[in-house]
């Protein structure tokens, strides 16, 4: 294993995957609940439940991924074949979803639906997983891991970024005969490709070598998965960034229906969007200077702070103030989003390897596994909550909505998120590992070995 400067070319190599892995979160959050809305013809709250149905085997299928790539020998590694094979199902998988299938009834539109998502996410797990997994495979060292990861999410907010920005003009451009059934499956067509080409690349330009070579776990699924939670800095991690995807999970499959229903002008989402998104670039690099500085820790907090001061100006005065208020806010919004994308997973590896000098096992797979399957419980929580709040407050696709389902559109780009954030920045207050104690757990586990 590395402590030294990785070369540029590693960090682009390995970075270039969460373009497109990030091109799906942007697309799916964005856009699934509204496709299947109001283009499908699926209602709110049989669509929520869909996408929570899917989300929640997603989650199942993701620490059997990460126990499975724990477990893989092959001349490519533990992770790189999984980003090999998976990527053609990907990208199928993606443009299945987005064509709307031939035939209509609440009740088989809703099979489809649970079981196209199913699918998808599968698929995504299969590549995204392994992916996740190599960050410890390249280095342990403390501030190379947030520049590694600075340069993975830099490529994340270009794929967020073209997630948000490129899906209505797409559909603008192959559904002038079609329409937006025409739109959107184009739509899953090109972004599968991109998914399944980034993928590609990163397989091709990294090679493992961390713990490659060292000796496979042994323990049986279960065992695996319930020692992950003996790990007192993992689990607060895990469920700050659980909170943290909930509440973005809130905010951004509600905001097509707040620029199309409270403001009347749906063509508004694609520059919130883009300005957002720009903003939350260009502090990536700001994040990770300033987590050098003040820690890992606080940096995340900042960055709730930021988005929960973001949702509760949108709510308090958002209707009132117009739509140049809200693209004000929704680039202030873009600080938070910027400054929360590398400390989640440069401190993840920390605590996977407070685990490895705690048991002398290692086991990244499985905590990268379980990373996200606590990270897509809660979104699959939230988007079913948001389909229910929907429906409960009266909405009706493509039609005028009345002040219920206003007032649900609302809560959910304000108070809900914002007590979501504020819930994370206390619990992160609890995380325990700082640079001080990593170096020094780090010499620890050396002795160890020695």
């Amino acid at each position: 294993m590395t402590t030294v400067k990785l070369p540029i070319r590693t960090k682009l190599g390995f970075g270039v995957c969460d373009l497109g892995g990030n091109l799906f979160f942007t697309a799916m959050g964005f856009w699934s609940l509204n496709y299947l809305t109001d283009t499908v013809g699926l209602a709110a709250g049989l669509a929520g439940l869909a996408v929570m149905i899917g989300k929640l085997w997603d989650a199942v299928t993701d620490p059997m991924m990460g126990y499975i790539s724990d477990r893989t020998r092959s001349r490519w590694g533990r992770r790189r074949p999984y980003m090999l094979f998976g990527a053609l199902p990907l990208f199928l998988a993606m443009w299945l979803f987005f064509t709307k299938p031939p035939f209509s009834g609440q009740i088989m539109l809703f099979i489809w639906a649970s079981l196209a998502l199913m699918l998808l996410n599968t698929a995504y797990t299969v590549v995204n997983i392994p992916y996740s997994s190599l960050t410890p495979e390249l280095t342990d060292d403390y501030h190379e891991r947030s520049s590694l990861n600075g340069f993975r999410f830099g490529f994340a907010v270009i794929g967020t970024i073209l997630g948000a920005a490129a899906v209505q003009p797409i559909i603008g451009a192959f559904g002038k005969t079609g329409g937006p059934v025409a739109g959107f499956s184009a739509v899953g067509l090109i972004l599968g490709l991109v998914m399944a080409a980034t993928a590609l690349v990163t397989f091709l330009s990294v090679r493992e070598h961390g713990h490659a070579n060292k000796e496979l776990p042994t323990e049986g699924f279960f065992e695996t998965y319930l020692a992950v939670f003996k790990n007192k800095p993992y689990v607060i991690i895990l469920a700050t960034y659980a909170l943290n995807l909930t509440a973005l999970n809130f905010v951004q499959g509600i905001l097509v229906y707040y620029t199309k229903y409270i403001y009347g002008n749906e063509g508004l989402t694609t520059p919130a969007m883009i300005i957002l998104l720009l903003v939350a670039m260009a502090c990536i690099p700001v994040s990770v200077l300033v987590s050098r500085r003040v820690g890992k820790k606080l940096t995340y907090q900042i960055s709730f702070a930021v988005l929960a001061t973001a949702c509760a100006s949108i709510y308090l005065f958002g209707d009132r103030l117009g739509e140049n208020f809200f693209l004000a806010m929704m680039a202030f919004a873009g600080i938070g989003i910027g400054f929360g994308y590398v400390p989640p997973w440069a401190m993840i590896p920390d605590a996977v390897e407070y685990d490895a000098v705690m048991t002398g096992k290692r086991k990244e797979g499985a905590f990268y596994g379980m990373w996200t399957f606590a990270s897509k419980v809660g979104q699959s929580l939230s988007i079913f909550a948001s389909g229910l709040i929907l429906s409960f407050g009266g909405y009706v696709a493509e039609a005028a909505q009345g002040e219920g389902a206003k007032t649900a559109i609302r809560l959910l780009v304000g108070p809900i998120p914002f007590v979501v954030f504020i819930a994370a920045i206390i619990l992160v207050q609890t995380y325990p590992l700082d640079e001080k104690t990593y170096k020094d757990l780090l010499a620890k586990g050396k002795e160890g070995q020695a």
